[in-house]
């Protein structure tokens, strides 16, 4: 029981370091515009973080990220200490760039950890291959949709507005950054909160079989709490910030306006909104920062701070098997005391 519980504790420390880390995916447009001060974005981004708990709850009526999550590793091969040992790895990854202002997956660091610690236990029978491909290439999907639907649709608005006066347009773009923040922070805390889900589910099956009383047969049997506990941790965490990856997110990568901020934002939400529909865990993180690309693209390519991208898109491609491999490590560790 000591065990369950402890992994319970680590996985909402790891959600509530989660909305720090990728508070800057829901607020840093919004702050490198003015529209808000920093104090009132995560405020913003806290609040609405928060409801998307009663958006899936009430409205979607299911968890279907948390599931997809629970089911990375078969369930004959999970264990509480390969459990632990994942969601140790993913907080050690996570602080650690988070230290160095690198804006990486939280999403792709908890599953890497996860997994890393599934086959160091039993080897790649362990794991749920098709579920885990689909999830690593939207590394790569995640950012070129984000891409290519900025270039589009700042391409669309541009036209639209050729003959509006500069300051009321300028204005308008204001107000509407408000709505677009809302609805991709909206989609960062469904997305997100529900990966930290996926894991406590997990441990809660495994638990099952050892007569423990906090264990379940399946992720339908998952009490309320862990909902309402997931989406409550990681909206405190965004009320916490993420100052050094707001900096690379909303300065680094390339200059925003406010209509380029409103537009990269809407265009984040709509891709985390789809990837809910389709049950797939996507990297918030991956998705602001390519919408961020495809308007800065749309000026001129070389608006694009392309070294930036390159040291993002290497810290990305490291986050799923780094984090594997600590956890790995950790769960070596783990058998001496065990």
């Amino acid at each position: 029981m000591e065990l369950l519980i402890a992994i319970i504790v680590l996985s909402l420390l790891f959600d509530y370091i989660n909305g720090f880390h990728d508070a800057a995916n829901s607020i840093a447009t919004i702050v490198s515009t003015k529209v808000l001060t920093p104090f009132q974005a995560v405020l913003w981004a806290a609040f609405f973080n928060f409801t998307a708990f009663f958006i899936a709850k009430y409205i979607i009526g299911e968890f279907g990220i948390a599931n997809t999550v629970s089911k990375t590793v078969f369930e004959p091969y999970i264990t509480l200490p390969i459990i632990l040992a994942g969601v140790i790895a993913a907080i050690i990854w996570n602080l650690a760039t988070w230290w160095l202002g690198i804006p990486s997956s939280s999403s792709h660091t908890l599953i890497g950890g996860f997994v890393g610690a599934a086959v160091m236990a039993n080897g790649f029978e362990a794991i749920h291959s098709v579920v885990i491909i689909k999830i690593a290439s939207f590394i790569f999907l995640a950012p070129i949709i984000g891409m290519i639907l900025s270039l589009l649709f700042t391409t669309a608005v541009l036209h639209v507005c050729k003959k509006a006066h500069p300051y009321r347009a300028e204005a308008w773009f204001k107000k509407l950054q408000l709505v677009s923040s809302a609805l991709f922070s909206i989609g960062h805390g469904l997305n997100d909160s529900q990966k930290v889900m996926g894991i406590i589910a997990a441990a809660m099956i495994a638990a099952h079989p050892l007569g423990l009383g906090l264990g379940i047969e399946s992720i339908d049997d998952l009490p309320n709490w862990v909902a309402f506990s997931c989406f409550t941790m990681i909206s405190l965490g965004t009320m916490s910030g993420g100052w050094k990856i707001v900096r690379t997110m909303g300065t680094r990568i390339t200059k925003v306006t406010p209509m380029e901020g409103m537009i990269a934002e809407s265009v984040g939400a709509l891709t985390l909104y789809l990837t809910e529909y389709l049950k797939i865990p996507v990297s918030t993180t991956h998705t602001i920062t390519g919408a961020i690309i495809g308007v800065g693209a749309t000026k001129r390519l070389s608006a694009v701070r392309w070294g930036i991208t390159k040291s993002l898109l290497v810290a990305w491609i490291l986050t799923i098997p780094v984090s594997a491999l600590l956890a790995a490590i950790i769960y070596s560790i783990e058998l001496l005391f065990m």
